[in-house]
């Protein structure tokens, strides 16, 4: 445990940490809560559909020019003025409550929702500027991955509770109280990276962005497969209660079983990626991206809810670390200036490509069934998996150290580690859910 603790004791890595979780289960508890709130006084599904649409799809878009506009400012100046505004936009949806309108709702929630985004992006890049001169960016992602875990597993568990016992409205004041001592944490934290003001106008910040992927072979090919793996991580989400339910007519505990099978799996995987400190990265995401790929293949062919919640574990396991060695190998590739707005594009897919995956589990379960659509989730995963190793493979990347222009941004350069012995692919270019269901 001493290596996997050791994050904690450099200064400010502490405070995100427990601002992120905190930042999770408010999310968690402010989702439930609108849903909650939308369909009762709508009792439309439409609606519902809506909010969640606001709450995610179009931060996507919205998202990464905030994170580039944002960058510029010293670290807690922004992520404190981020956390702050949710609070106020959690406030005014409280106040919305008695004066219900659907469509200021929505729009408060794609506003919060972008604010979510960039504030999960500048968090990740201030964790990286710690973390990364002492060596420690694995083991402080390991620490971010159990505490996000947590909070996923408590986060529904605590929504329930207060929506429950007081109320969607009492629970948005609640969330808006959360996240300004969230606020008052990152404000009067010290050791936060400070960085020097960029003159240039975020537009460009933005664009240079977007040139810096393309031009780096290894990150760009990692963000494109995963990208195409969130689509089918999500195809079986719409679904997962029809098959409970009436395929292996296990009813709403099956349901809840199979949903808690996975959570248990999610638990081991983050133990196991701080665990497998040697294992390189690129092998982490191949070996997590075919246990998800197995999971749903496995559920989708199991004949009882028993051998389903064997296969969830296994698929929750992946899970579980994919996404952790995901965020880590991004960060790896990227150079410290660029953190942020990568980090916001990684985001975006993670808000955007589900809405994809959606589409095809609803339209395959419909047309054939809710085992074919596990099928194709299981499927498409490892077919992603077999073109990424391909082609990553061509890139020179090995997952075990960053590329040498990386190492030149952060001054260690050539003369900090011995030269790598050349490779037929050529250099090494430079290159996180989120999770499938966190």
């Amino acid at each position: 445990m001493g290596p996997l603790l050791s994050p904690l004791r450099l200064p400010g890595f502490r405070n995100l940490t427990g601002a992120y979780m905190a930042n999770e289960v408010g999310n968690w508890l402010g989702e439930i809560a609108l849903a909650i709130l939308v369909y009762d006084q709508t009792g439309s599904p439409l609606a519902t559909a809506a909010l969640f649409i606001g709450l995610q799809f179009l931060p996507a878009f919205l998202g990464p020019p905030l994170v580039s506009r944002l960058e510029a400012l010293p670290s807690r100046q922004s992520l404190a003025g981020l956390y702050a505004t949710e609070a106020v936009a959690f406030a005014v949806l409280g106040l919305l409550a008695d004066d219900f309108v659907l469509a200021a709702v929505i729009v408060l929630g794609v506003f919060d929702g972008t604010l979510a985004l960039a504030a999960r992006s500048l968090t990740r890049a201030a964790a990286a500027s710690i973390l990364q001169p002492s060596g420690l960016l694995r083991e402080g992602n390991a620490v971010f991955n159990i505490g996000f875990t947590a909070s996923a597993a408590a986060g529904p568990v605590v929504a329930g509770v207060v929506v429950a016992g007081a109320g969607p409205q009492a629970a948005l004041f609640a969330d808006a109280v959360s996240f300004l001592l969230v606020a008052v944490l990152i404000a009067t934290t010290r050791g936060l990276p400070r960085v020097e003001f960029d003159t240039s106008s975020w537009t460009e910040r933005f664009r240079d962005g977007l040139r810096y992927v393309r031009e780096r072979p290894a990150l760009r090919r990692l963000l494109s497969a995963q990208a195409a793996a969130f689509v089918f991580f999500y195809v079986v989400i719409p679904i997962e209660v029809v098959f409970a339910k009436e395929t292996l007519d296990a009813g709403d505990a099956g349901y809840g079983a199979l949903l808690s099978s996975w959570g248990i799996g999610m638990v081991m995987g983050s133990l196991a990626f701080a665990a497998l400190r040697r294992l390189s990265l690129r092998a982490l995401l191949a070996v997590s991206t075919l246990a998800i790929g197995l999971g749903y293949l496995g559920t989708g062919v199991a004949p009882t809810l028993l051998a389903a919640c064997i296969a969830s574990v296994i698929g929750g396991a992946g899970n579980g670390m994919q996404w952790v060695a995901m965020v880590s190998a991004v960060q790896e590739l990227t150079g410290p200036s660029f953190q942020a707005r990568v980090m916001a594009m990684l985001e975006s897919l993670s808000n955007a490509m589900p809405g994809l995956g959606f589409v095809i589990g609803g339209v395959v379960a419909a047309v054939l069934s809710p085992r074919a659509s596990f099928v194709v989730a299981g499927a498409g995963v490892l077919i992603v998996l077999g073109i990424a190793a391909i082609a990553m493979k061509r890139t020179g990347w090995r997952g075990d150290q960053p590329p040498e222009d990386v190492l030149a941004e952060t001054g260690e350069g050539a003369a900090a580690r011995p030269p790598s012995p050349p490779r037929r692919s050529g250099p090494r270019a430079r290159t996180s859910a989120r999770s499938p269901r966190a």
